[in-house]
């Protein structure tokens, strides 16, 4: 587990921490307004952790006041109803935060509260994911996910235990991946997985030949209590799939962006390595059609060149002419070539390139053919007419 440099949004962190405070408010039908946190509380809260919104279940409790605890939940406004309190707009906050902002809610009506937080449900993680991907786009990567098992030593901790409760894992802990076993608010969640890094790029179907790994920024926003800015850091997600360098695939949060950069150049070698994976499919399917034995559409591996693509057509017909070469391009433009075929052009030549799914590959008709097919098609009817009276005269008494 490493520390990656944020060059703004670690800084902004720092001068925020002693000026801005908590933003929970009551809804604007209650009367009831946030009081700031005391510098001493600001010291305990951590700027990087689990931000709740919209979906999300938490399980507050006030210590012997069962009538005041329960589950609750944060509706599509952001706000969660609570006994005595009503409507608290808590979207935006961490858990700690939210801790704290109830504390002090609830000296109104008790003495001395001790209140206790823990999420019991999370909502769906849905993030961005953009750049050189086969299909960018807003992905869902896990659906509301339920904490149901919660062991006995955690709930005596929560129970017991006045110490900070903080969600682990946020973008400045950068977690290596998501486990099986995640501390939050100071509780074990057994079958709780949460999605990377790797999970979104092989949702957006893996990358392209023109992919470059080694440059891959998150974007991700920071608590209210923070200024509600965004904050982004590089990862060299290449090293993951080339050395098992793990602390690049980081955990990702509801509202995350994932960028993944273009590189000016084919990378062939990354592109076969990430499909020696499960990060991009393992096999692309292209169409070479024209003078070849097997025309039609062609499964190859990530990372095929053109010449692979015709020998796996059967190979090229006696008499052929130049090959016909057309990429659609994300762009909307149309990548057109014309060359002739030589089986001997090194991979990522002009006359060799590395495909992609969906390219087109025809080999054109040769003067010679193209005058052997009019010839056949001129005296094809001839030739039917000659057998039908050939049969016609052996079949005469």
């Amino acid at each position: 587990m490493i520390k990656p440099c944020f060059s703004i949004g670690t800084v902004a962190a720092g001068l925020l921490i002693s000026t801005v405070s908590i933003r929970a408010q009551p809804a604007p039908s209650e009367t009831s307004r946030t009081k700031p946190l005391t510098s001493v509380e600001r010291s305990t809260v951590t700027f990087d952790e689990y931000i709740l919104g919209p979906g999300d279940g938490l399980k507050i409790e006030l210590l012997d006041l069962p009538e005041f605890s329960g589950i609750f939940s944060i509706g599509p406004d952001g706000t969660m109803y609570l006994p005595r309190l009503r409507a608290l707009y808590v979207e935006g906050l961490t858990i700690e935060e939210l801790r704290l902002f109830l504390t002090e809610q609830f000296r109104t009506y008790v003495r001395e509260p001790e209140v206790y937080v823990r999420p019991v449900s999370y909502r769906p993680i849905r993030v961005y994911v953009g750049g050189e991907v086969k299909r960018p786009g807003y992905y869902s990567l896990i659906k509301n996910q339920k904490l149901e098992q919660i062991s006995e030593s955690a709930e005596q901790f929560a129970l017991n235990s006045s110490s900070t409760l903080r969600t682990r894992g946020g973008i400045n802990q950068l977690p290596g991946r998501a486990t099986t076993a995640t501390s939050i608010s100071g509780l074990s969640t057994f079958g709780l997985q949460f999605p990377t890094v790797f999970d979104a790029i092989q949702a957006a179907q893996g990358i392209t030949p023109f992919t470059d790994l080694s440059k891959v920024q998150i974007t991700r926003r920071q608590a209210a209590s923070a200024g509600g800015r965004r904050i982004r850091t590089n990862l060299d997600f290449l090293s993951l799939i080339t050395k098992g360098d793990e602390s690049q695939n980081i955990r990702l949060f509801d509202g995350d962006v994932v960028n993944v950069a273009k590189s000016p150049t084919v990378r062939r070698e990354q592109l076969l390595k990430a499909g020696q994976t499960n990060l991009t499919p393992q096999f692309m399917e292209v169409y070479v059609s024209g003078r070849v034995q097997n025309p039609g559409a062609v499964i190859l591996p990530q990372g095929s060149s053109l010449v692979q693509a015709v020998d796996l057509a059967g190979g090229t017909k006696l008499l052929h002419g130049k090959v016909e070469f057309i990429r659609f391009t994300r762009e909307g433009e149309i990548d057109r070539r014309v060359f002739g075929f030589k089986s001997d052009a090194p991979v990522n030549d002009y006359r060799n390139p590395v495909l992609m799914a969906g390219d087109v590959v025809r080999l054109r008709e040769s003067i010679a053919s193209a005058g052997i097919e009019v010839l056949n098609e001129i005296t094809a009817p001839a030739v039917g007419l000659y057998s039908v009276y050939s049969i016609y005269r052996d079949i005469q008494p």
